[in-house]
């Protein structure tokens, strides 16, 4: 192999590595600001009762999925630094909302279970990142399993089951615990075609933020199982 194609290899290798840095990277920010929001608005009694009594908590819910359904459906569309402001927004938005988990559970078990998703999630990364297998024909799977969490979520806040709604935290385990590994070894995938172009840094964003919802996900869910209630 000549100098030249050692470079542009050289330069495809250099496209790939910034592009999965850049989505873990975004996603780590924003579950910083995130786990920064829900601490301070914790501590803020005046701002506890405007989002979660009346309209508050309503609007908030709505600003998220609103959010969210946005910024992938107008990603191509808008400009990087656009893109960059959405995540953040949304990262904020889901701190207030994840605020309400040290008004339920003790900060030792919320700290615990942080650090258990953070191993699960690590390590469904890296498996996501270097296996040789194909988890598309599993991806299809695990999306009709959420589609099924989803239908027996908004089921169980009329039946009020605890049963049902320890069964769904389980599913809810394993599905993201699955779509981790998945989404990993679809942004590998992409990182493959990157040139470093604005484009691929806002797939970068949509990447970092799939993500980032399979963290909280998971980390709800197992919360929601093992965390210590004050």
């Amino acid at each position: 192999m000549n100098e030249r194609e050692l470079s542009v290899e050289r330069k495809i290798y250099n496209a790939q590595q910034k592009f999965l840095t850049g989505v873990y990277g975004w996603m780590a920010i924003a579950l910083a600001i995130s786990a920064a929001t829900a601490w301070y608005t914790a501590t803020n009694l005046a701002l506890l009762r405007m989002l979660f009594s009346g309209m508050g908590y309503l609007a908030l819910i709505i600003g998220e999925i609103a959010l969210v359904w946005w910024l992938s459906a107008s990603i191509r569309r808008i400009s990087l630094q656009t893109a960059i402001i959405g995540f953040i927004a949304y990262s904020v938005l889901n701190g207030l909302n994840l605020s309400a988990i040290f008004l339920v559970y003790t900060g030792a078990s919320i700290a615990s279970v942080f650090v258990t998703t953070a191993a699960m999630f690590g390590l469904m990364c890296l498996y996501g990142l270097t296996t040789k297998s194909n988890l598309n024909s599993a991806g299809k799977y695990l999306m009709m399993g959420l589609v099924g969490i989803i239908i027996a979520s908004l089921l169980n806040m009329f039946i009020r089951s605890d049963g049902m709604n320890w069964l769904i935290s389980i599913a809810t385990v394993v599905i993201f615990t699955g779509l981790t590994a998945y989404d990993s070894q679809k942004m590998l995938a992409v990182s493959y075609h990157s040139d470093g172009s604005e484009m691929f840094k806002k797939a970068a964003i949509i990447g970092a933020l799939e993500l980032y919802l399979d963290f909280i996900n998971m980390f709800l869910a197992l919360l929601r199982l093992f965390g210590r209630r004050k």
